[in-house]
């Protein structure tokens, strides 16, 4: 899913996360970390790739729900991800991944779980973005050349857990890690 001008224009306008989301002091995402890539990022958050954001809101996060992740994730078998190919939206440039199924499964197996979770809140639709790594976003994105972020692809990584991170607010931590979840099933 593309992103146009005036989303772009919203996003930038309701900035107070690190990342420039509206993110609010207990907000939880389920993400990738991809340290294949840390070199590369020139965001304030680690080389990763969004499953879900938002998650449920932290004070929702129960007993229950870390076991259901558990289970739902341990039953996902561990799979590799290759970065050969930079793309752009406005105001962002990322690395886009290859396959992509494997993350749009995962996601869809959350929401499944999940169903009142709805990727970025809404603001690209049901659906959300395609799944994709964040190399840098804001303000001068657009003019920074992609040829500054080649020279070390392909990347590869292979992906053996989710992370469920929390926003602390920007005065706290920012997004820290809170639990990780294993990729233990088999094909």
């Amino acid at each position: 899913m593309q992103k146009n001008g005036n989303e772009n224009e919203s996003r930038s306008e309701s900035r107070n996360g690190s990342d420039g989301w509206p993110d609010a002091e207990g907000d939880t995402a389920l993400t990738i970390h991809i340290p294949e890539a840390d070199a590369l990022v020139r965001t304030p958050a680690r080389a990763h790739v969004t499953v879900l954001y938002p998650f449920l809101p932290l004070p929702r996060i129960d007993t229950a729900t870390r076991r259901d992740l558990t289970a739902l994730l341990g039953a996902t078998p561990p799979f590799t991800l290759t970065f050969r190919e930079i793309r752009r939206w406005p105001g962002v440039l990322y690395l886009h991944p290859s396959p992509a199924d494997p993350l749009r499964t995962l996601t869809k197996l959350i929401r499944e779980r999940w169903p009142e979770t709805v990727p970025y809140r809404g603001v690209f639709g049901d659906e959300g973005l395609d799944p994709h790594l964040t190399l840098v976003s804001g303000e001068g994105t657009d003019d920074i050349p992609e040829a500054d972020f080649a020279a070390p692809l392909p990347l590869r990584s292979r992906v053996e857990a989710l992370s469920l991170i929390v926003w602390d607010g920007p005065d706290g931590k920012g997004w820290r890690d809170a639990q990780t979840y294993p990729l233990r099933g088999s094909w």
